[in-house]
């Protein structure tokens, strides 16, 4: 399952492009028999539901049926929809916008992509609403449980130039955090390690070999029994800086994952990973200026 908006035959919807799917090798009796099989989570009523809307499409527009014929190689699209999704009582804030780029101040706990069991309750799908833009797209990706400074490209046409800063490791991230304090270290240090995906497919973790995850650590203050922290990741690993904090020892305050992954809060809300994406610096592609862009988000 997928989505885009590219030559879609359907439009972006309350903020959301149409998910795409290539059917696949195989033979059913018709376009219904298959989608049920395919995604046992949706009946078989709520499917026909959608196709008499005319919510279930080919790639060159033609409404599908129940009956129609299943062909393999065949684009169909639809949109995802889900009967309940749990309210995220915390809003975004922009902080900057020009004609190629939009930077958001992401409050912790909304997703940044529709994904799983939140469509509407994103970062993504709020902003297209907002802005009523189809091109909108994130260049880089935050947790959703970290909050802070992230970037959206406005303009397919300027896209890649920003993307490439990311890819070349041409930004500069800060990032801050509040953690036990760490004894037997001189600050400001580099942590290095080899990070792998995990025994869980959402998990990371580290294993002898090359090192390729690097982090710098340094300490802003101290906060009775935990330390505000600096970070600076110098690569890009999923969930690098939670893993990297709790190898020392000093997992972030209220990290649900590491060291040990603790049993899903599902809707509770009230205990926020203490990890902010406080700042993004780089060299601006298009106009040479130095760009600086700053959360305004606090811990703790």
């Amino acid at each position: 399952m997928s989505s885009r908006h590219t030559a879609a035959p359907l439009p972006m919807r309350d903020g959301v492009a149409p998910s795409y799917l290539w059917l696949p090798e195989g033979q059913w009796s018709g376009m219904l028999a298959f989608l049920v099989e395919r995604y046992p989570q949706i009946s078989a009523a709520q499917w026909q539901d959608r196709m008499a809307r005319g919510e279930v499409v080919s790639g060159d527009g033609t409404v599908l049926g129940p009956d129609s014929a299943y062909r393999r190689g065949m684009r169909i699209f639809y949109y995802r929809e889900l009967e309940r999704e749990t309210p995220i009582p915390f809003q975004e804030a922009i902080l900057f916008q020009d004609e190629h780029l939009l930077v958001v101040d992401k409050p912790h706990f909304l997703p940044m992509t529709p994904g799983g069991r939140f469509v509407q309750e994103t970062l993504l799908t709020r902003l297209k609403k907002k802005f009523d833009s189809t091109d909108l797209t994130p260049i880089h990706r935050l947790d959703r449980e970290t909050a802070g400074v992230v970037i959206f490209s406005r303009q397919v046409a300027s896209r890649g130039a920003y993307q490439s800063l990311f890819q070349r490791r041409e930004v500069h991230k800060t990032y801050e955090a509040l953690a036990p304090a760490l004894a037997g270290r001189d600050f400001p240090f580099t942590y290095r390690s080899r990070m792998v995906d995990g025994d869980k497919f959402f998990l990371m973790r580290e294993e002898e070999g090359d090192a390729n995850s690097e982090t710098v650590i340094d300490v802003i203050e101290r906060r009775g029994d935990v330390n505000l922290y600096r970070l600076h990741p110098h690569t890009g690993r999923k969930h690098q800086l939670r893993v990297h904090l709790a190898s020392l020892g000093i997992p972030i305050v209220n990290d649900a994952f590491y060291p040990v992954a603790r049993p899903c809060k599902d809707d509770d809300m009230s205990q926020p990973l203490q990890l902010l994406a406080r700042a993004i610096d780089f060299i601006d592609p298009l106009t040479g200026e130095a760009r600086h862009f700053e959360s305004r988000r606090t811990l703790g």
